[in-house]
């Protein structure tokens, strides 16, 4: 296990922004004369940076239905496929997810359909 002082130093560092992060990482080579420093750990700083610009797969989400629950029924039946009552019970769950693991592109066109019809969607 690290030290007390180490392990102090570590958590000191995952506040830093990433531009904080980068001036840190200039000055240790500035400092210490070395031009190679360890990649972050996924999940700080950088890492999260690299692993977000690489997810393929996105969740939809249905925040709100708006003011024309009708017309947002509607999509959802059309696009999910399901019956009225199906479609009914999705809709007034909100927010809910409404679909799972789709490329981006598809994310999109469900998010512009349900926008079209006076609904709130997110897309994560």
């Amino acid at each position: 296990m690290a030290s007390e002082k180490i392990t102090k130093f570590v958590e000191d560092i995952k506040t830093l922004s990433v531009l904080e992060l980068a001036e840190l990482v200039d000055a240790i080579q500035e400092e210490f004369g070395v031009t190679a420093v360890v990649a972050a750990a996924p999940g700080a700083g950088a890492g999260a940076a690299d692993t977000a610009a690489a997810k393929t797969e996105f969740d939809v989400v249905l925040t709100s239905f708006g003011d024309a629950k009708m017309a947002v029924i509607k999509v959802a039946k059309e696009v999910l496929g399901l019956g009225l009552k199906e479609a009914k019970e999705v809709v007034e769950s909100a927010p809910k997810a409404i679909k799972e693991g789709v490329s981006e592109a598809e994310a999109n066109e469900i998010k512009e359909k349900f926008e079209a019809a006076g609904a709130t969607i997110e897309i994560k």
